[in-house]
């Protein structure tokens, strides 16, 4: 925090001390460093979809699209744009690779003045309201207008993109089979802007039961298959603290009613990530988090065209470990 900042940061209510820190750390996200080696082609917008939520839509279709293309969405984090995160996320290179469709949804300011999704409001989080119904309506619309596979609709974002990630899958466990979550936070974590501020640090510590009870209040006559989650977060974040990875672990094992020990853990080059990864009875892992060492808050890419490389770095774009390609195998959509 610069000395300007902490002058300032002297003559504010604490509540508002509060927000001015999230938001400092936030800036920063737009903050990239310089233009991406290889930035990604223009999204593409599309108009003509339900939109309670009053969110911008853009998709991005490799020119040989096949039919029956799988959707991954993936939600940016606070003050970017669904452009930048295409340019540094690496999906974009990935989905070219692999036949995949990608929606991207766009926060507008009018909304949320940072470009934060509303994770934290409730009349955005709930099936069939505002901002999580416009980005359901998006992967449906998507599907439809490009002949992808609706049945194979995947999740992921950054930060309150990954805090909105796990609102999908909560509010739509019919809709998206599996999600990505980057530095993100629980399902209900927060219910105001202000106890927002106290999930993200130093987090909140409720039982798995707590957590569990709160997921499937999201769809509360679905009685499963819940949603596969991966977890990606840096040991060393400070905006959103790793606690939070410990509490999605919690609220999503507790979902699939599993326990909270992992039943493998491994580590991944080529820098020393550690995974843990919790198995459902036949097998498949329900549930994986994923903690990059020394990492700070941000998606993990690893810059390069090798075959465990992609993305390209910049400030909450870390240069570490390519997040992405592991995602698209989490997801089942890679070998």
């Amino acid at each position: 925090m610069t000395s300007p900042f902490r002058r300032f940061h002297r003559t504010v209510s604490r509540a508002a001390r509060r927000f001015a820190a999230v938001a400092a750390a936030a800036v920063g996200a737009a903050l990239l460093a310089g233009s991406p080696a290889q930035a990604a082609p223009p999204l593409e917008k599309v108009e003509g979809f339900a939109n309670p939520g009053a969110l911008d839509m853009y998709v991005h279709r490799p020119a040989d699209l096949p039919d029956g293309a799988p959707v991954i969405v993936a939600l940016h984090g606070c003050t970017q744009t669904a452009q930048e995160y295409a340019d540094h996320s690496g999906l974009v290179e990935l989905a070219d690779q692999e036949g995949l469709l990608l929606v991207f949804a766009e926060q507008r300011t009018a909304n949320n003045f940072n470009r934060c999704f509303n994770w934290f409001q409730g009349g955005d989080i709930a099936r069939g309201r505002g901002e999580v119904a416009s980005i359901r309506n998006m992967a449906d619309h998507a599907a439809a207008e490009f002949g992808a596979d609706a049945d194979r609709v995947y999740a992921t974002g950054l930060s309150a993109g990954g805090a909105m990630t796990t609102a999908l899958l909560a509010a739509y466990p019919d809709a998206f089979q599996a999600g990505g979550v980057m530095a993100g936070l629980p399902y209900k974590c927060a219910t105001s802007m202000i106890d927002a501020f106290t999930c993200m640090n130093p987090g909140k510590d409720k039982s798995p039961e707590e957590w569990a009870r709160l997921a499937a209040s999201g769809h509360p006559s679905w009685e499963g298959p819940w949603p596969r989650v991966a977890v990606w977060h840096g040991t060393a974040d400070y905006t959103v603290v790793e606690r939070n990875a410990d509490e999605l672990r919690d609220q999503w094992t507790a979902v699939h009613g599993l326990g909270q020990t992992p039943d493998r853990t491994s580590t991944l080059e080529p820098n020393g990530t550690r995974r843990e990864e919790y198995l459902a009875g036949d097998g498949t892992v329900a549930v994986q988090v994923n903690r990059v060492p020394g990492m700070g808050h941000g998606t993990p890419v690893r810059p390069g065209s090798g075959p465990e490389e992609c993305g390209q770095s910049g400030q909450y774009f870390p240069d570490t470990i390519c997040s992405g390609r592991h995602l698209l195998r989490f997801f089942g959509l890679q070998e």
